[in-house]
């Protein structure tokens, strides 16, 4: 199989391959992945999103309405069939929904908000399983023509609409890369359109189940599986797989591509071989960082000669340190014969995937004094 060439034994990506694999995977998933219906299309969520202000959800202000007159208070789910209409209540004059992403882009007039005196209403119709998602209502707190969302008093609710051809929301694409940061969970959102589907994790190579024990992996039928703590065996090519009754789908797949992120921005240390040379005289000035091992780390200068064009000489090294999972990256600015020219400031930046940060030092050059011509000896008359 041609896409287990991408991996390694131990499920780390082979460098250089990643735009390769994504051609392959596109080539083999193309062919055989399910069609999608016009008009349920979901956008495919990004792995990292905007960060948002937090939610504090309030004792619920939304109430569904079922049969026209009869209300009913909502939990964290609520479950409305594919093709019934949705209708919700919220209290507060003015309120402001937010629904899933998918809804967020509605050309075809499904989904309508009305204000009333006393609450908001949200109506969806014609629903498929793609608008399987979260609710949220906001309570708007107003001074004169200025509105703002009262994040502390919004209240939300998880809507599935089951849908008996689709056990997972649709998705416009066919498979997506997943980063797996080493410091931070990644979720697979495998969304389901009803709450009793049951749902399994599958490595593509070599085909197995992947355990979901709750602790290093766990599943949320609102958002799907979540690992916790990524490690470099957590790499490879995997999908998930949905049950109900005897209808058994899988998901689009998903090659998670491993990056071993460091637990903070580097801090490089800068050193000239001398802060006052003279013309003449090389110069070597020292950049070093102690970074993590597997994390990579960059280093830039910015110094005095670029402003003429003088190129720019570099000795690049990096050192693993005995004891403990630490490397020393060292970077040396190599300026012979150094002139009026290369005095100022040396600056060294140290990049990583968390930041960068900046040292600085100062050079002195001192212009070599020129002798004095002896004075010629006068010849005798």
């Amino acid at each position: 199989m041609a896409i287990a060439k991408c991996f390694r034994s131990d499920g780390r990506m082979v460098l250089g391959t990643l735009l390769i694999c994504a051609i392959i995977l596109k080539v083999a998933y193309c062919q055989d992945a399910q069609k999608i219906s016009a008009g349920k299309k979901a956008k495919t969520k990004l792995a990292a999103t905007k960060t948002k202000p937090k939610v504090t959800v309030t004792s619920s202000i939304i109430t569904q309405v079922v049969n026209k007159r009869r209300f009913q208070r909502v939990g964290e789910t609520i479950s409305v069939q594919s093709g019934d209409t949705l209708e919700l209540r919220c209290r507060g004059n003015p309120v402001q929904w937010s629904v899933p992403l998918y809804l967020e882009d509605d050309h075809e007039g499904r989904l309508k908000t009305v204000q009333h005196e006393k609450y908001g209403v949200l109506a969806l119709v014609n629903t498929s399983g793609a608008d399987t998602g979260e609710f949220t209502c906001f309570p708007m707190f107003c001074e004169d023509t200025d509105c703002r969302k009262e994040y502390n008093k919004a209240a939300k609710v998880f809507v599935f609409f089951p849908d008996p051809q689709d056990l997972f929301v649709p998705s416009s694409d066919y498979y997506e890369v997943v980063q797996l940061r080493s410091n931070w969970p990644t979720v697979l959102p495998c969304q389901v359109t009803s709450p009793q589907a049951k749902v399994t994790l599958h490595r593509e190579y070599p085909p197995s189940e992947v355990p979901v024990d709750g602790v290093e992996i766990s599943f949320d039928v609102k958002k799907g599986f979540t690992i916790h703590r990524p490690r470099p065996y957590h790499a490879g090519e995997v999908y998930c797989v949905a049950s109900l009754g005897n209808l058994r789908q899988s998901s689009i797949k998903y090659m998670l591509i491993y990056v071993n992120y460091p637990r903070a921005p580097p801090a490089p240390v800068i050193q000239a071989s001398s802060s006052s040379l003279t013309a003449g005289d090389n110069l070597r000035v020292t950049c070093t960082v102690i970074g993590e091992r597997d994390v990579a780390t960059d280093i830039t200068w910015e110094y005095p000669g670029q402003e003429i064009g003088r190129p720019l000489y570099t000795q690049e090294s990096v050192t693993p340190m005995a004891g403990d999972n630490t490397h020393l990256s060292q970077s040396v600015l190599l300026v012979d014969e150094v002139r009026d020219v290369d005095q100022g400031t040396y600056t060294c930046t140290a990049h990583n995937l968390q930041g960068s940060k900046s040292v600085s030092t100062t050079v002195k050059v001192i212009s070599k004094s020129v002798p004095k011509p002896k004075p010629k000896a006068k010849k005798p008359k």
